[in-house]
């Protein structure tokens, strides 16, 4: 199952986060920095899989940004490395702007990503549902998206 997502930068500023398991407010920021320590703290060419403490970190870096996915130990790494690309992959489709996310997240698509927090919840909230991971279709996923922008053009 997993337990949360993080998007962090190098500066490890988290960009966002959605908890699927019951985490306090105020321990929140806690986890976040010392999750972001651990992971920023690694060398490029160690696993992108870490144990910590309670929780199994699955992380990929795009550039300027890092996404971390905290899993429960039973829960298949690879699956989650490759959902973290996934999901990469929509933010690129659908911040088009961005010219391949998937090699260069730049300055403007974490901007993009600042500014739009509610579509890339949306987005996650599409491919992940209570910690389980439900659709990884691209088009499947940004359908609601392209709704509301049809409807917000229509009026």
């Amino acid at each position: 199952m997993i337990k949360f997502v993080l998007m962090v930068n190098r500066q490890g500023q988290t960009r966002l986060s959605r908890y699927y398991e019951r985490v306090e407010v105020t321990r929140r920021a806690a986890l976040e920095a010392d999750v972001v320590r651990c992971c920023l703290s690694r060398k490029k060419e160690e696993c992108s899989f870490v144990d910590h403490r309670d929780v199994r970190l699955v992380y990929r870096q795009y550039a300027a940004l890092y996404i971390v996915v905290g899993v429960t130990d039973t829960e298949n790494e690879l699956s989650i490395y490759e959902l973290i690309h996934n999901f990469v992959e929509v933010l690129d489709k659908y911040f088009s702007r961005v010219s391949c996310v998937c090699v260069c997240l730049s300055l403007q698509s974490e901007l993009d990503i600042m500014f739009n927090l509610e579509r890339v919840h949306v987005i996650l909230d599409e491919m992940i549902q209570n910690g389980h991971v439900v659709e990884t279709n691209k088009s499947r996923v940004l359908a609601p998206l392209h709704a509301l922008t049809k409807m917000a053009d229509a009026s």
